[in-house]
C-alpha cells in the first residue's frame, strides 16, 4: 500500500481538514517539476551558442559553483511567538533568484502553513485531553471512595486509610513498571518526580474519610430509563443522592468503564494523528530533495521534530496513565484483559461472507425465476383461485419482501457511506468492530429473501395443486412458520448470525417503543424513521394477528374486515410508527429546548392525522372522507418534503458556496443533490395516490399498494444517505469524532475548583 492510500485510510474523518494537506503539497512538487522541465528545454535550445561564446574555463567555474550550492544554506526557519504561547514557523528560501525558485518558495510557504495548522490543532486537543484526564481522575477518586463505603459501611478511618494507601502504592509501582526503558534518562527522571508528586497528592487525598469525598459528590441522573424519567417528572430535586448500594456501584462502574474506553480511543487517535502528520512531512521533504537535489530535508525535519507535534510526549504519558488506572480499578491488575477491553477491535473481511453472499444471490435469482414461471405458466392471475390467493395470501408474504428490500437499500447506504468516508459506525454508536458492512448486510438480505421465496413457492405449489387439497392446514401454517423462524433468529441468545448487531437492533427498537421515556440518540430516531416507511408491513402484521390470533386464517382478509376489533386495530396500527417519532421529538424538545424539535414533532402529528383520515376513507368510503384525506395528506406531504430537504439534508441554502445546496458537500457531482431533491418530491407525492382510489379490482389494488410501498422504502434509502451525510458534516465542523459518555459523578464544588 502506498503512503498516499495509507494516509487517507488512517485519517479521522471528523479531523480531515486539520491534517497536513499532503495532496496539495504534492501538486506544488509536480508544478515545480513541470517548470524546471520547461526551463531545461529552453536552455537546450540556446546551449550551442553559449558553448561558442564562452571558453571551457568559464564553464568549469560554473560547474564548481553549482556543486558548492549544495553546501550553501538552502532555507532558514524562524520561530515566531504568538498569543497563547503558540509557536509559528516561517521559512525563508535562500535560492529564490534561481530557476524555479518561486515554486520552491511557495512549497515552503505551504509547508509552514500546514505545520502551524497541525501544531495548533494538536496542542488544543492535547490540552483538552489533559483537562479530561483531570476530570477522570476525580471520577476514579469518587469511585474508590464509594467502593470502600459500600464494602465497609461501618469501617473506621484507620482501616480505610490502610486500604487506600495500599491502592496508592500499587498505583505508583505500576506506573514505574510501565516506563519505557528507551526513554531518555533526564526525561524519565522528570517523569518519576511528576509521578511521585502525584502519588503523594493522591495518598494525602485518600487518607480522608470516604464520606468526606462523597459529601461533595452526587450521581448524575441522565434519565436513561423509563423509571428514572418518571421519578424526574414527579420530583422537584434535580440531584440524585448516593444510596451506597451494590447495584448502584455496579452501574457506576459500567458507565465509568465506557468513559475510560472512549477516552483511551481518543488518545490513540491523537497518537496516530501525530505519527501520520510527521510521516507526511518526512515524505514530502524526501520527494522535494529527490526532485531538486537540494539538501534541505534534514534542516526542515529538525524543526518539525522539535515542534510541539514532534516533541510532546504528553499523549504517551496519558495513555500509560489511563491504561494503568483502568487495569488497576476494573480488571484487578489483569493487564491482558485490561488492554483487550481498552483497545479497539479491527474488523476483518471474511472470504466466507463473499462466498455465501454469491451462493444465496444465485439461489434467490433461481427461485424468483421459478416463481414467475410457475405463476405465468398456469395463468393463475386469470383463474379465480389464483386471484383469491394473490389477494389474500400475497399480503402475508409481502411483509418479507418489504424487509428484504429495506435491507438491500441499507446495504447500498453503507456501501456509499464507506466510499465517501461518512463515519456511520460512530454516528450510530456501534461498538468498535461489531458494525456490519455492506457485504454482511447483503448476505443477510439475500439469505432472508431465499427462505421467504422458498416458503412462498412451496405454499403456492400446495395451494394450487388439486392433489394437495387435504394439506390445506399445512398450507395455512407456512407463513406463520416463517414469521416464527425470523423471530427466533432475531432473539436468539447464542453467539451466531451477528448477535451484537441483532441485540443492538432490539435495544433500539425497545427504546422506540418506550418513547418518550428514553433519551433519543441518533440510532433510535433513525430506526423510528425507517419504521415510518414500513407502514404496509405493520398492516401485514395486523393480518397475521387476525388470521392466526382470531382463528380467521381459513376465511382470510374479507372476514377480518367484518370484525369491529380488527377495524379499530386498523386505525391504531397505521399511526404507531409515526407516534414513535412524535414521542421522540417531544422528548428531545423537553431535554434540549430546541424549537425545531417541536416543529419536527408537528410534522409527524400532521402525518398521524392524515393517516387517520386515509384509513377512515379506506374503510368507510364516501366523498367527505376522501376530501379530508386529500387535504390532510397534501399538507403532510408539503411539510415533510420541506423538512427532508431543508432540515434533514441541510440543502436549499441561498447564501451558501454552492447555490441552493450547502457549503460542504461530500459527493463530487452537485447534480446528484438536485436529482435527489426532485426524486424525494416525486416519491412523496406518490404516497398520496392511494387516496385517489378508483374502481380497482382487488388484484390491481394489491399490486399498486405493493409498488407504492416499495417506492417509499427506496425514498427512505435516498433520505438515509443525505441525512447521515449532513450529520457527519456537522460533526466534522465541530470536530466531534468520539462518543460523548457522561460521567457518573458530579462534584458540588466544581465551580470553586474552577475559580481556584
Amino acid at each position: 500500500m502506498t503512503f498516499k492510500k495509507d494516509f487517507k485510510q488512517q485519517i479521522v474523518p471528523e479531523w480531515e481538514k486539520e491534517y497536513m494537506d499532503y495532496e496539495g503539497l504534492k501538486r506544488i512538487l509536480k508544478e515545480m517539476k513541470r517548470s524546471k522541465q520547461t526551463t531545461h528545454n529552453r536552455s537546450l535550445q540556446h546551449r550551442p551558442r553559449l558553448e561558442r561564446a564562452f571558453s571551457g574555463l568559464h564553464l568549469h567555474g560554473s560547474n564548481h559553483r553549482r556543486e558548492g550550492d549544495i553546501e550553501d544554506k538552502i532555507i532558514e526557519v524562524k520561530t515566531l511567538e504568538q498569543e497563547g504561547s503558540k509557536q509559528l514557523y516561517k521559512t525563508d528560501f535562500q535560492k529564490l533568484h534561481e530557476v524555479g525558485g518561486e515554486a520552491e518558495a511557495r512549497l515552503f510557504q505551504k509547508l509552514d502553513e500546514e505545520l502551524n495548522k497541525v501544531n495548533a490543532f494538536y496542542k488544543d486537543q492535547v490540552e483538552a485531553a489533559n483537562h479530561e484526564s483531570h476530570l477522570l481522575s476525580k471520577q476514579v477518586e469518587a469511585l474508590v471512595a464509594l467502593r470502600v463505603k459500600v464494602k465497609s459501611p461501618h469501617a473506621g478511618l484507620k482501616q480505610i486509610d490502610s486500604s487506600t494507601k495500599e491502592i496508592a502504592d500499587q498505583n505508583h509501582q505500576q506506573k514505574d513498571s510501565m516506563m519505557d526503558p528507551e526513554v531518555d534518562s533526564v526525561q524519565q527522571t522528570n517523569r518519576n518526580i511528576h509521578h511521585q508528586e502525584q502519588a503523594e497528592a493522591q495518598d494525602n487525598y485518600n487518607r480522608r474519610d470516604p464520606l468526606e469525598i462523597l459529601k461533595h459528590v452526587k450521581v448524575d441522573n441522565s434519565l436513561q430509563s423509563p423509571i428514572s424519567t418518571i421519578k424526574k417528572a414527579f420530583t422537584d430535586s434535580t440531584d440524585s443522592e448516593l444510596s451506597f448500594s451494590k447495584e448502584e456501584l455496579r452501574k457506576i462502574e459500567e458507565q465509568l468503564k465506557l468513559v475510560f474506553v472512549e477516552f483511551y480511543q481518543k488518545l490513540l487517535h491523537l497518537k496516530d494523528y501525530s505519527f501520520m502528520n510527521l510521516s507526511a512531512f518526512s515524505k514530502i521533504m524526501k520527494k522535494y530533495e529527490k526532485r531538486t537535489s537540494r539538501a534541505a530535508s534534514a534542516a526542515y525535519m529538525t524543526v518539525v521534530d522539535n515542534s510541539y507535534l514532534g516533541s510532546s510526549d504528553e499523549v504517551n504519558f496519558l495513555l500509560e496513565k489511563v491504561e494503568s488506572s483502568f487495569i488497576r480499578n476494573f480488571t484487578h491488575s489483569n493487564h491482558k484483559k485490561g488492554r483487550k477491553l481498552l483497545r479497539q477491535k479491527t474488523k476483518t473481511e471474511k472470504h466466507s461472507t463473499s462466498f455465501f453472499t454469491g451462493f444465496f444471490s444465485g439461489c434467490f435469482v433461481a427461485l424468483l425465476v421459478a416463481t414467475i414461471l410457475r405463476i405465468t405458466s398456469q395463468q393463475l392471475i386469470k383463474k379465480k383461485e389464483g386471484t383469491f390467493y394473490m389477494e389474500n395470501i400475497f399480503p402475508l408474504y409481502s411483509l418479507f419482501g418489504y424487509i428484504t428490500l429495506h435491507m438491500l437499500v441499507y446495504a447500498a447506504n453503507t456501501y456509499f457511506w464507506k466510499r465517501y468516508r461518512v463515519n456511520y459506525p460512530f454516528l450510530f454508536g456501534f461498538r468498535p468492530g461489531t458494525e456490519l458492512d455492506y457485504r454482511e448486510i447483503f448476505l443477510l438480505a439475500s439469505g432472508h429473501a431465499v427462505v421467504a421465496l422458498l416458503c412462498f413457492l412451496i405454499n403456492l405449489q400446495i395451494e394450487m395443486n388439486p392433489r394437495s387439497q387435504h394439506y390445506k392446514t399445512v398450507t395455512e401454517l407456512v407463513p406463520l412458520s416463517l414469521v416464527v423462524l425470523v423471530l427466533l433468529i432475531t432473539f436468539c441468545p447464542l453467539n451466531i448470525i451477528y448477535r451484537s448487531s441483532r441485540f443492538f437492533f432490539i435495544r433500539c427498537l425497545f427504546r422506540c417503543i418506550c418513547a418518550p421515556f428514553f433519551t433519543v440518540p441518533l440510532a433510535d430516531f433513525f430506526l423510528a424513521d425507517q419504521l415510518t416507511s414500513q407502514f404496509q408491513s405493520f398492516k401485514s402484521v395486523e393480518l397475521y394477528i387476525c388470521y392466526y390470533g382470531l382463528g380467521e386464517h381459513s376465511r382470510r382478509q374479507k372476514k377480518c374486515h367484518s370484525r369491529g376489533f380488527y377495524n379499530v386495530q386498523y386505525f391504531i396500527i397505521g399511526i404507531i410508527p409515526y407516534w414513535f417519532r412524535l414521542a421522540q421529538c417531544m422528548r428531545q424538545f423537553y431535554e434540549e429546548g430546541d424549537i425545531n424539535r417541536a416543529f419536527n414533532g408537528l410534522n409527524y402529528l400532521t402525518t398521524i392525522i392524515a393517516m387517520v383520515f386515509r384509513t377512515a376513507f379506506e374503510l368507510k368510503k364516501g366523498s367527505s372522507w376522501k376530501v379530508l384525506a386529500l387535504v390532510t395528506s397534501a399538507l403532510a406531504v408539503l411539510q415533510n418534503t420541506y423538512w427532508d430537504i431543508v432540515m434533514d439534508w441541510g440543502l436549499l441554502r441561498r447564501h451558501s458556496k454552492n447555490p441552493y445546496l450547502r457549503d460542504q458537500l461530500i459527493l463530487p457531482h452537485k447534480s446528484v443533490y438536485f436529482i435527489a431533491m426532485v426524486v424525494d418530491i416525486a416519491l412523496r407525492i406518490s404516497w398520496m395516490q392511494l387516496v385517489f382510489e378508483l374502481d380497482w379490482n382487488p388484484l390491481h389494488k394489491v399490486a399498486i399498494i405493493t409498488v407504492t410501498s416499495c417506492l417509499e422504502i427506496i425514498r427512505r434509502g435516498i433520505w438515509n444517505f443525505f441525512r447521515l451525510e449532513n450529520e457527519h458534516l456537522n460533526n466534522v465542523g465541530n470536530y466531534r469524532a468520539f462518543k460523548s459518555v457522561p460521567h457518573p459523578f458530579s462534584y458540588y464544588d466544581e465551580k470553586d475548583d474552577k475559580n481556584d
